[in-house]
């Protein structure tokens, strides 16, 4: 049993893009389909794919590499609000990770979305994490 589902997702990832895997699996749930699709969105992976043939569901993604270089499109992931700790914020107080260079993933009353989306909205929420 996983008691942060979160920093098991994030934790997955960041350990396939150390190993220079091209593809990971995880299993699935509701806010890691959302944040798989903002990863996606953000071009911080190549592709994704949701298969719910088992009874928790597998998420395959796959990860983007420079082709030349061989460097991972995401450097960073780290987990904000934990179990123990959580981290809410409101609106005016909305994180900007290397100068907007990276985003944070917050979850917030209308959904999963990125820092950027809720400032455009006005709402806050909890953090997730930062990836960049």
């Amino acid at each position: 049993m996983v008691t942060d589902p979160i920093a098991d997702y994030l934790t997955r990832i960041r350990n396939a893009v150390m190993a220079n895997h091209r593809v990971v699996e995880i299993p699935a749930s509701r806010i890691k389909k959302e944040m798989t699709k903002i990863l996606f969105d953000q071009g911080y992976i190549l592709n994704y794919k949701f298969e719910d043939d088992s009874i928790p569901g597998i998420i395959k993604i796959a990860l983007k590499f420079h082709p030349v270089s061989k460097m991972p499109a995401i450097n960073t992931l780290i987990r904000v609000s934990k179990p123990g700790l959580r981290k809410y914020v409101n609106h005016e107080k909305l994180p900007r990770v290397l100068n907007g260079l990276g985003i944070a993933i917050l979850s917030t009353s209308q959904g999963i979305m990125t820092e950027k989306e809720a400032r455009k909205r006005g709402i806050g929420g909890e953090v997730l994490c930062y990836i960049s």
